[in-house]
C-alpha cells in the first residue's frame, strides 16, 4: 500500500504516519515528490486491509493499494523520474546523458590512466573498468581485485571522474564500496539476492545489469530488494538478451527502455558492448538507445582491444570512441539531453 500524504502535510505528521505502519508489522518507506510525500508500506501482502484505517490519521490525504508486485520501483509510488546523482554534476535520470566508458577489465596503471584520459577528453563523464570478473571459464582472466581498485582511484584523482565498478561476492562489498563511486551487477548477479540485500544498506548508487535471460519484470524485482532495505540510488541497465540469434554476442532489447520507462521511476542506461560483442556495431546501438529514450550509455573503451586481457572484439579504440561521442552530441539533442 502507498500512504499519500496532504500538500503540506507536517513532518510530524508523517513521522506518525511512519511510526503506526511499523506498529502494523510494515516497513515504512518514504519518497518525497515535487508536492507532497508518500509512504509505501511493505510487507505481508496478506494482512494489508489493516493499513486502511490510516487514512484516517492527520495529514493523509489517501491510502492506494499497489498492483505491481514491484512496490518502491513501481510509478504506482512514485510518479516523477527519479534521478541518481553520481556525483557533483554526474546525474543519471534527469536532462543529461550520462556515458559511462573504459575497459572491460583493468590490467595495468598505463592503461587506465591512458583510457581514462581519453574518454574524458571525448567527453564521458564516469570511468568504468572492472577489478573483479566473472567469467563464464576459471581459467580466464579473473581482475586485479584490490590493485585494480587501487587504480581506478588513482585514475579518478588524476582525471576527476567517478569510478564504477563490479562487485561479484557479497564478502567484497565493503572493500568495493570504499574505492568505487558507483557499484555495478553484472548480469550474472542480477538474483543473488544476499548480494541485492546488502547494496541495499549502502549509501551508494547502484548500476543493476539485467540478466541475460531476466524478464522484465524480474529485473525489477531484483531492483525491489536493493530499495526495499532502503537504497534508493538505483540505476538499471539493458545489456543484452539470449536469444536463438548468434550474429550478435546477445540481443540488445532497445524495447526495454520505453517499457521500463512505462513500468517505473528508476533510470536506465543500454550496454551496447556487451549487447553486440563487436566494436563496430557499439556506434549504431548507441545512437539507438539515445533514441528509445536511454538516461544513459556504458561503452567498452581500450587503447590497444587487440591485446585486451578480456573483451577486446567489443571494445572501441579512443579514436573511434571520439567520433563516436561527436555523433552521439546530434542525437543528444534531437531528444533534449545534454552532454
Amino acid at each position: 500500500m502507498i500512504i499519500v500524504m496532504r500538500k503540506g502535510a507536517s513532518k510530524s505528521e508523517l513521522a506518525a504516519v511512519e511510526s503506526r505502519i511499523a506498529e502494523l508489522g510494515y516497513k515504512p518507506h518514504v519518497i518525497h515528490g515535487d508536492t507532497r510525500n508518500v509512504v509505501g508500506a511493505v510487507g505481508d501482502e496478506r494482512g494489508k486491509a489493516v493499513l486502511q484505517s490510516i487514512e484516517s490519521m492527520p495529514g493523509v490525504e489517501n491510502v492506494v493499494p499497489i498492483l505491481k508486485p514491484y512496490k518502491l520501483a513501481s510509478k504506482e509510488v512514485k510518479l516523477e523520474r527519479t534521478v541518481v546523482e553520481i556525483s557533483p554534476g554526474v546525474a543519471v535520470g534527469g536532462d543529461q546523458l550520462v556515458v559511462m566508458a573504459g575497459p572491460c577489465s583493468v590490467e595495468s596503471e598505463e592503461q587506465i590512466l591512458e583510457t581514462a584520459h581519453a574518454v574524458k577528453a571525448s567527453g564521458a563523464t564516469v570511468l568504468r573498468g572492472g577489478a573483479y570478473k566473472p567469467r563464464s571459464s576459471p581459467y580466464s582472466f579473473q581482475g586485479m581485485e584490490e590493485e585494480g581498485l587501487k587504480l581506478l582511484a588513482m585514475a579518478r584523482e588524476e582525471t576527476g571522474l567517478p569510478v564504477v565498478t563490479e562487485v561479484v561476492n557479497p564478502r567484497d562489498v565493503d572493500l568495493v564500496a570504499k574505492y568505487a563511486d558507483v557499484m555495478q551487477v553484472g548480469a550474472r548477479n542480477v538474483q543473488n539476492f544476499a548480494l541485492l540485500k546488502m547494496l541495499g544498506k549502502l549509501d551508494k548508487p547502484i548500476l543493476l545489469k539485467r540478466g541475460m535471460s531476466t524478464t522484465i519484470q524480474e529485473f525489477l524485482m531484483s531492483a525491489e530488494y536493493i530499495l526495499s532495505e532502503g537504497n534508493q540510488k538505483v540505476i538499471l541497465c539493458e545489456r543484452g538478451i539470449r536469444t536463438f540469434e548468434t550474429a550478435t554476442r546477445n540481443t540488445l532489447d532497445i524495447s526495454a527502455v520505453p517499457v521500463l520507462q512505462e513500468q517505473t521511476h528508476l533510470p536506465i542506461i543500454i550496454d551496447p558492448s556487451h549487447a553486440t560483442g563487436h566494436a563496430s556495431l557499439v556506434p549504431s546501438m548507441c545512437y539507438a538507445a539515445v533514441a528509445a529514450g536511454a538516461d544513459g550509455l556504458i561503452v567498452e573503451v581500450h587503447p590497444h582491444p587487440e591485446v585486451a586481457a578480456s573483451d577486446g572484439p567489443q571494445s572501441l579504440r579512443p579514436a573511434d570512441f571520439q567520433v563516436m561521442m561527436t555523433k552521439l552530441a546530434e542525437f543528444a539533442k534531437v531528444v533534449g539531453k545534454t552532454f
